[in-house]
């Protein structure tokens, strides 16, 4: 008999259809039973010996909550037996107003129950904690997830272990995951933590990767990756991590109709192994990343939220850097201004911040004019060092996209029609904050312009990291960056932008709330012990858009 061995996750819904992912443990039909008589069935593909299905849900009413039930072969097998969780359900909307998006990034997974953690409560945690005590209560429309859903380079104790009965952990990766069989235990042990289970099983996800989803730095620049390609584990370990991505992450990512056209969903559901066609992307993926597109788009009635890679699309030619290829783009390029006056908010979820604390934009910048050569080959070494000890990588480290996004979202936030406000959600930095960008006397966009960055959700916040932000939005740090950005001779960005909300440290999501053209934004921290009282309690709660 088939069993149910991970999910299921709801991850795609609008106003009459949904999408529901499991794994399973052999070959199956998946059914989805809703309490109203909507529901759908999917047969299971197989990738390197895991069983799975994207079992697409019809017949739901708009505006309606509607349970659900996950049948294997005709045998229910969700909810669990003695579920202690209120039933999973489909939410749809009639209008989509107001939409509410939770979001945040960098999760360990949590120890089990019982066992301490190092890093305080978990706030995916805490959140499914609320929402079941509450089931009535407030929740999210939709999470976004931003990045470092797993961690392949810094593994638990127990994955160590497990790692440590497959493999001699003395050869590399060491106790790193190094195939697509341990990187499914990431995930098992990631999305089988019961409160997370059940929250995924209830609210649609949108999720894109970051660099611990494969590698720390990941694509940092071509001498990094030349560095990679002459290590004997790299090829596997970042195939491994596309195919894995596109199994558990990206296929829930894409809307049924986006799914009816994929060539490559259709092909791995054609054959009994789909193992080797998924293996062929990864590596087409690896040679030519502009052949591939992870970003993606979805639309929450008059909300639209673009989802971008910032990872695996990078240009890496020190004469040609670009944080997205030609064509990734001119992706966002479309979407973004796609329809005018269609939207009253746009959203960029990109992993990485693109307004960050002035004196680290400006020694990424200082940083890249050096890697260029503007100052000589030994300042170029030097360069290259020091991005890749401090992690110089994100959109400042590629001064013409930063660029071309201000002149992006100026654009898509101007004239009749603009939306009320351009939020750019990040995370990576392991703390949240609140920027607003200004642009010169006459060049600014009629929107409310505003990064919104939130990070970890669960993991460590050294003090180092307190202490080096906090000074990085400072006067004096201002003034130090200005001297490292005119060392390397590079223009100044187009645009001023000023912290208008924290730093704030701690395990924490944020929630976006859109009601028509008003926009609010609340920060909710996880305080307490796992199992003993845990709340998300209120730090910070602010207007953007009245």
């Amino acid at each position: 008999m088939a069993g149910l061995r991970l999910g299921p996750l709801l991850r795609y819904a609008d106003g009459s259809s949904a999408t529901v992912w499991v794994e399973t443990s052999r070959p199956c039909t998946a059914e989805v039973r809703g309490a109203d008589g909507s529901g759908g069935r999917a047969r299971t593909f197989q990738i390197a010996g895991h069983h799975y299905a994207l079992v697409p849900v019809t017949g739901l009413a708009p505006g309606t909550t509607t349970p659900y039930e996950v049948h294997l072969d005709g045998t229910r097998v969700w909810p669990l037996p003695d579920s202690p969780f209120p039933p999973s359900v489909i939410r749809t909307s009639a209008h989509h107003d107001p939409v509410r998006l939770a979001f945040g990034s960098c999760r360990w997974a949590a120890p089990p129950e019982g066992e301490r953690d190092p890093v305080g409560p978990d706030a995916l945690d805490t959140l499914a904690a609320r929402m079941a005590g509450d089931p009535d209560g407030e929740r999210p429309d939709v999470l976004v997830l931003l990045g470092d859903q797993v961690y392949a380079d810094e593994t638990s104790e127990a994955t160590k272990r497990w790692l440590a009965g497959r493999r001699d952990l003395s050869d590399p990766p060491g106790d790193e995951v190094a195939d697509y069989e341990e990187y499914t235990r990431l995930y098992y042990e990631s999305w089988l933590d019961p409160e997370v289970r059940w929250l995924l099983s209830t609210v649609p996800s949108c999720m894109i990767f970051d660099d611990h989803d494969v590698i720390d730095d990941w694509n940092t620049s071509a001498a990094w990756l030349a560095d990679m390609r002459a290590t004997p584990w790299w090829r596997e370990r970042l195939l491994s991590g596309l195919m894995s991505y596109w199994v558990h992450q990206h296929l829930g990512n894409l809307s049924p109709a986006e799914l009816a056209a994929d060539p490559l969903y259709a092909a791995v559901r054609e054959v009994p192994d789909g193992t080797d066609l998924l293996r062929a992307f990864a590596c087409r993926a690896d040679a030519d990343p502009a052949s591939v597109r992870w970003s993606y788009r979805r639309d929450f009635g008059r909300v639209r939220l673009l989802m971008v890679d910032t990872r695996a699309g990078r240009v890496l030619d020190e004469d040609a850097r670009s944080m997205l290829d030609p064509g990734e783009a001119r992706w966002l390029r479309e979407q973004a201004l796609d329809a005018p006056g269609s939207c009253d908010h746009l959203l960029i979820g990109a992993s990485l911040p693109w307004l960050l604390p002035h004196l680290v934009h400006d020694v990424e910048t200082w940083s890249a004019a050096l890697c260029r050569g503007e100052r000589g080959e030994r300042w170029a070494r030097f360069g290259e060092k020091l991005r890749r000890r401090a992690d110089l990588e994100h959109w400042a480290a590629f001064p013409a996209s930063f660029d071309a996004l201000a002149e992006l979202i100026a654009e898509a936030g101007s004239g009749d029609g603009a939306p009320a406000t351009v939020c750019v959600l990040s995370g990576d930095v392991h703390h949240a904050y609140v920027a607003a960008p200004t642009w010169p006397a006459g060049d600014g966009p009629d929107a409310g312009v505003f990064q919104l960055t939130c990070s970890p959700v669960h993991n460590a916040v050294p003090q180092a990291i307190r202490f080096g932000f906090r000074f990085g939005w400072s006067a004096v740090a201002r003034a130090l960056g200005r001297r490292f950005a005119a060392h390397g001779g590079g223009p100044r960005p187009p645009i001023e932008w000023r912290r208008t909300g924290g730093p704030w440290f701690g395990n924490q999501l944020m929630t976006l709330t859109l009601h028509g053209r008003s926009a609010r934004l609340r920060l909710e921290r996880a305080r307490g012990v796992r199992g003993a009282g845990a709340r998300l309690r209120t730090v910070m709660e602010s207007e953007l858009a009245p």
